[in-house]
C-alpha cells in the first residue's frame, strides 16, 4: 500500500528502537560478526518453571475459550490484594483490566481520555512508546526533562511550568526505563499536589517496580487524594521473565475500569485465560524468584558501574532499579548516535543511543545488563579498546 492510502495517523506512529537495533545486529551477525547484545529491555532468565507447568496445566485443564474482557476474576483477585499489600491502598478485583502487555494500558487509557490538542506531560528520555501514543491518538506531548545531576528525576520548578489548562495527562515512571532512576517521595508528592490542585489524571507505570535495589518501591497511588486519579500500569513481563507470554494489567477506578474493558472488548476481545492463570501462579508463589533475579541483577549492575567508570571519558551514576545504565559519554564529542553505530560495527557491542529515548537522552547511551557478567566482562573490554580510538 502506498503511504498516500494510508490514513495520516499512522505517519504519527512511532517505533521501539531496541528492536530497530535487534535487525541490525542480527544482520551483522548473519555476516560471522560476533555481537554481545546489550540493547533489549527484558530479563534473560527462563520464566519460573512453577509458572511455566500451571500454563500447561490450564492448557490441559480447558482454559482455552474466551474470559471476560477485564479478565478472569481469581487473577483480578490476587492483583487486588498485591496492590492492597505493596501499595497500602484498598482495591478490588473491580479496579482491576487485564491485557495482552502492559503497553495496552498505556494506549487504552490515552484513547479514553485524550483528546485532539489535550496535553499530555512525559519524561524524557523515557520509554519512547510514551511520545509516539500521545501523537497518535491527536494528543500533544510535552517532555519533562529527567537531569543527571537530579539523580534522573526532574526539576519541581521545571514541572510547574509546564502544567497548562490543556494539561490531561502526566506520566510518571520508577523505576525509569532507560536511566534506572527513581522517583522519590518528595517529586511524587510535588506530582500529586499539582495533579489534585489542576484536576489531572496521572498514569504510573511501575512495571519495574519488583527490580528495585536499595529501599522500596513508592507509588504515587498511595498519596492521600491520588488513588481515584492515578491508573498504574504493570505486569508481568519483567518480574518473572514472561515477556514473550504477554501479560499485564492496569489498576483504576471501576468507573474508568469500565471504559477501559469496552476498549479490550473492541480490540483484543480478552487476554487468553490459560497466560491469566500462570498468572495467578507467579503472584502466589513467584517472590523467590523474584529475589534470586534482583539479586543477581544487583551483582551485574555494580560490576557495570564500576568499569564502565574506569573507561576513560565516561561517567555512569548507580541506578537504583531495572536493568540499565545510562553511562555519560558527552566527553567524546560525537552524537550518541554517532558512538552507538560506532560501537556496533566496530566493537561487535549492540546498545542504545540515549536519543532512542527522546532528544534530552543526548550524550548518553542505555546499556541493558539483562547478560551474563562473562559477556558484560568482554562488552567493556571491547568498549573501552574501540573508544580509546575516538
Amino acid at each position: 500500500m502506498s503511504d498516500e492510502k494510508l490514513a495520516s495517523r499512522m505517519a504519527r506512529l512511532g517505533s521501539e528502537t531496541a528492536f530497530d537495533m535487534l535487525v541490525k545486529a542480527r544482520t551483522l551477525e548473519k555476516q560471522g560478526q560476533d555481537i554481545i547484545h546489550l540493547e533489549l529491555g527484558e530479563p534473560d532468565f527462563n520464566t519460573p518453571t512453577t509458572i511455566v507447568d500451571a500454563g500447561k496445566v490450564a492448557l490441559s485443564d480447558g482454559n482455552t475459550h474466551y474470559c471476560p474482557p477485564a479478565g478472569i476474576e481469581e487473577l483480578r483477585e490476587v492483583i487486588a490484594s498485591h496492590i492492597t499489600q505493596s501499595r497500602g491502598v484498598e482495591v478490588n478485583a473491580d479496579w482491576i483490566v487485564i491485557t495482552p502487555g502492559a503497553k495496552p494500558i498505556m494506549f487504552f487509557l490515552m484513547l479514553a481520555l485524550i483528546e485532539k490538542g489535550d496535553e499530555v506531560i512525559y519524561p524524557d528520555p523515557g520509554f519512547p512508546i510514551y511520545e509516539s501514543m500521545i501523537r497518535f491518538v491527536g494528543g500533544i506531548p510535552v517532555p519533562i526533562p529527567l537531569l543527571e545531576d537530579l539523580q534522573f528525576s526532574f526539576s519541581q520548578k521545571m514541572l510547574l511550568s509546564k502544567i497548562s489548562s490543556r494539561t490531561k495527562l502526566i506520566i510518571i515512571n520508577s523505576p525509569q526505563n532507560p536511566t534506572g532512576g527513581i522517583v522519590g517521595e518528595k517529586d511524587l508528592m510535588v506530582v500529586a499536589d499539582i495533579a489534585i490542585q489542576n484536576d489531572i489524571m496521572v498514569l504510573s507505570d511501575e512495571i519495574y517496580s519488583n527490580v528495585i535495589y536499595e529501599g522500596k518501591h513508592d507509588s504515587i497511588a498511595s498519596i492521600k487524594g491520588m488513588l481515584d486519579r492515578t491508573v498504574i500500569l504493570d505486569g508481568f513481563s519483567k518480574a518473572y521473565s514472561m515477556t514473550g507470554w504477554r501479560l499485564g494489567f492496569g489498576v483504576m477506578r471501576p468507573d474508568l475500569q469500565v471504559q477501559i474493558s469496552k476498549l479490550v472488548t473492541n480490540s483484543v476481545s480478552c487476554t487468553p485465560p490459560f497466560i491469566q492463570k500462570a498468572g495467578v501462579k507467579a503472584l502466589k508463589n513467584g517472590a523467590s524468584s523474584i529475589i534470586k533475579m534482583v539479586g543477581e541483577f544487583r551483582d551485574r549492575r555494580d560490576f557495570l558501574v564500576k568499569e564502565l567508570n574506569q573507561i576513560p571519558r565516561i561517567s555512569c551514576l548507580n541506578p537504583h532499579g531495572a536493568f540499565y545504565v545510562f553511562p555519560n559519554v558527552k566527553a567524546f564529542g560525537k552524537s550518541s548516535d554517532e558512538i552507538e553505530d560506532y560501537l556496533l560495527k566496530e566493537a561487535g557491542v549492540a546498545l542504545l543511543s540515549g536519543t532512542s529515548f527522546g532528544k534530552f537522552g543526548e550524550g548518553y547511551l542505555r546499556i541493558s545488563y539483562a547478560n551474563s557478567i562473562e559477556n558484560l566482562t568482554e562488552a567493556c573490554r571491547r568498549i573501552r579498546k574501540a573508544l580509546n580510538n575516538l
